[in-house]
């Protein structure tokens, strides 16, 4: 696949490794001068110049493209990319820089495919640091839904239960089920539950708690039974 990013910053060079990494192609749109110059010393093609112009856009490929990331700090250059970029027919992922600002761009940017915020993704790494290994967050899906991973432990009061005797709370869900060591699953309603096991629950922070405490129990300590989500 093409894409085309805007911003050779830290979040757009980044993606743009990984993209390479699985073969995708690249090109990346920037206007600082020793941003450039970094992007080019890692064998990067970039276009220098504003990214919310449609004619750098279309120096850079945007109409052969099968999508566009607007990945800088500024949000004003980001929000014009992904608008014309969706003349262009482009999948459009712009990326914002505040909690707040998310339910302005999402209300006057419908058009956007995706709108991503990287300092919540580092907020999630960092939590996880600090919950320990029986609870991982996955992805903040709105201020108050968060998909996360927890861990079937000896003391858990579902141990030993099948999926069908599982109870969450009413705002949550169970989105997948892995045995330990093996990938994750649709849950079946005849999956025993044992210790070891993994469970995938999309919840609202006001359960969160509730939930571990039905699928970790009390043996992670008092530091995840009473953590909240990442805002």
């Amino acid at each position: 696949m093409r894409f085309v990013i805007v911003g050779a910053g830290r979040v757009g060079l980044r993606t743009a490794r990984v993209l390479r990494e699985e073969g995708h192609e690249v090109t990346l749109i920037e206007r600082d001068e020793s941003k450039i110059r970094r992007a080019r010393s890692n064998d990067f093609d970039v276009v220098a110049g504003d990214g919310s112009r449609e004619e750098v856009l279309g120096e850079a490929g945007l109409e052969d493209a099968d999508a566009l990331g607007a990945l800088t700090g500024d949000l004003n250059v980001n929000f014009a990319a992904c608008m014309i970029g969706k003349h262009y027919d482009c999948r459009t992922i712009m990326r914002i820089d505040d909690d707040y600002r998310e339910q302005i761009y999402r209300k006057y940017a419908d058009e956007v495919d995706e709108v991503v915020y990287p300092e919540r993704l580092g907020a999630i790494g960092a939590k996880n640091a600090l919950l320990g290994g029986t609870i991982r967050a996955i992805a903040d899906i709105a201020q108050h839904l968060q998909v996360v991973e927890l861990t079937i432990t000896d003391d858990a009061p579902v141990e030993g239960y099948s999926i069908s005797e599982l109870e969450l709370p009413a705002d949550a869900t169970l989105l997948a089920h892995g045995k330990e060591g093996a990938e994750y699953a649709i849950p079946g309603p005849d999956e025993s539950l044992t210790a070891g096991d993994r469970l995938v629950v999309l919840a609202d922070f006001a359960v969160l708690s509730d939930v571990r405490q039905i699928v970790v129990g009390r043996t992670a300590g008092r530091a995840t039974a009473d953590a909240g989500g990442v805002n």
